[in-house]
């Protein structure tokens, strides 16, 4: 694949932040003095002062549905160096997971985030199985140091919506 065409795809990909469904976004071991909001929400996440941080133990578990199907292109997860995450799995159209059964599912991709990453590179992700998401589950395993406290500043996906034909819209045709 040509430079051209590569930066051609990047080109079409639009934050997904209007197609998140605010009602459904759960998170769980959130801080709730630091939860998460403050790394998804829009204005929120651009203040450098506010971030999603875990609470018992360094793990995060992040479901995110969709107000329609989704097809994720890249992933930027922004963290502090040290408490910043490391080890990121993500799983699709994954309903009611829990820090009790992720492990029996297999991840649709799993990511091991760099200081560059943490300091907003995007991850390409595995784009075949990310075409028809519905809802995208973050499992945030640890972190780059190994601490109790995992932080996040700022989650930013990145992709395109599926065009999806309305039914509704759709006139039967009468026979002449």
């Amino acid at each position: 694949m040509s430079t051209e065409s590569t930066s051609a795809i990047v080109r079409n990909q639009v934050d997904l932040l209007d197609f998140i469904d605010w009602t459904g976004v759960e998170c769980l071991n959130q801080n709730t003095t630091h939860p998460y909001p403050n790394a998804l929400k829009q204005g929120y996440r651009e203040d450098e002062g506010l971030n999603l941080e875990s609470d018992a133990d360094e793990q995060l578990l992040i479901y995110i549905p969709f107000t329609q199907v989704i097809k994720l292109h890249s992933i930027v997860i922004k963290g502090p160096e040290e408490e910043g995450p490391q080890t990121v799995k993500l799983y699709t159209n994954r309903e009611h997971m829990g820090f009790s059964n992720v492990s029996d599912f297999p991840a649709s991709d799993t990511l091991a985030l760099t200081p560059e990453n943490l300091k907003g590179k995007p991850v390409i992700l595995k784009y075949v199985k990310f075409q028809n998401v519905r809802s995208l589950t973050i499992f945030i395993e640890d972190n780059q140091s190994g601490s109790d406290i995992t932080k996040v500043h700022k989650i930013i996906l990145q992709g395109t919506t599926v065009e999806t034909t309305d039914m509704k819209g759709l006139k039967k045709i009468e026979d002449h």
